[in-house]
């Protein structure tokens, strides 16, 4: 379980996130969600430790974040970033065997198991074929099937993305979201997502934190079951457009449109 309190971060005068507070349950998936710039990436940043907040605290599992040496936070925390993992001269298989070094002791080598947890994860997420290739050779896609491969590979308890699905096509959308809803509701796997498809939010999310950024103060505008959150009357304040929410074969699906306030002037166009 991770848990935030009172947590905050600003850039020059700007308070990006200011006093938040939030708790992930296991074997739940709990995605932030917001407008460019509410903060999401900010707060994923405070929750794994890349960004240290002047206030409150994170905790893991009970533990302050601060106290955790890097291997121990490792073996808890399994990040995957939108900035990747640059021009590396590894090899797929290499890239995400990386994963297991948290499981290593300090002068001990991969071995044979490391090595079949590895292969298995690239086949979770549908890139097995790509283990020979260059991981600076691979499109971007494929690139961040990789590196959540990598990532699945700690055996982390916890699992935390910034938009996963960035780059990817429709139908990896699905299978990695699907993926990491799996792996929390199968292993008690606590998980957090940064998303900013709200409908992709809507089916693979079971818990959201709204953010609404410097224009909301920093604060959460809402959190709670997906449901509760995804509504139109705490949708259309913050993203400014309108929200109609509809039910088809039991899902929820939201359908935008903007209000006529904010239409450009086509005509003089």
């Amino acid at each position: 379980m991770i848990t935030a309190a009172d947590v905050s971060w600003q850039y020059g005068a700007t308070p990006v996130v200011a006093g938040v507070h939030l708790a992930t349950r296991p074997g739940r998936v709990l995605g932030l969600i917001g407008p460019n710039g509410s903060g999401k990436t900010t707060l994923l940043r405070l929750l794994h430790g890349a960004l240290r907040s002047p206030t409150g605290d994170v905790r893991v599992d009970g533990d302050a974040l601060s106290d955790l040496r890097p291997r121990e936070a490792a073996r808890r925390l399994a990040v995957v970033v939108q900035e990747g993992a640059g021009e590396s001269v590894l090899t797929v298989a290499e890239m995400v065997l990386l994963g297991r070094s948290p499981r290593l002791g300090t002068f001990q080598r991969a071995g044979d198991h490391d090595r079949a947890v590895a292969a298995s994860c690239l086949e979770k997420v549908g890139v097995a074929h790509l283990a020979g290739r260059a991981f600076a050779d691979l499109s971007g896609g494929e690139r961040q099937r990789v590196l959540i491969a990598r990532a699945l590979a700690q055996e982390a308890t916890h699992l935390l993305l910034d938009e996963p699905t960035n780059h990817l096509d429709i139908r990896y959308q699905h299978e990695v979201l699907g993926l990491v809803a799996d792996l929390a509701r199968c292993s008690a796997r606590c998980s957090v997502v940064v998303l900013h498809d709200l409908n992709l939010a809507a089916r693979y999310c079971d818990d959201l934190v709204l953010l609404g950024g410097p224009a909301h103060g920093g604060g959460v505008v809402a959190a709670g079951p997906t449901e509760e959150v995804l509504v139109p009357r705490l949708l259309e304040p913050v993203y400014g457009i309108g929200v109609r929410p509809v039910h088809l074969e039991g899902r929820l699906h939201l359908l935008f449109e903007p209000t006529a306030d904010r239409l450009p002037a086509l005509e003089s166009a």
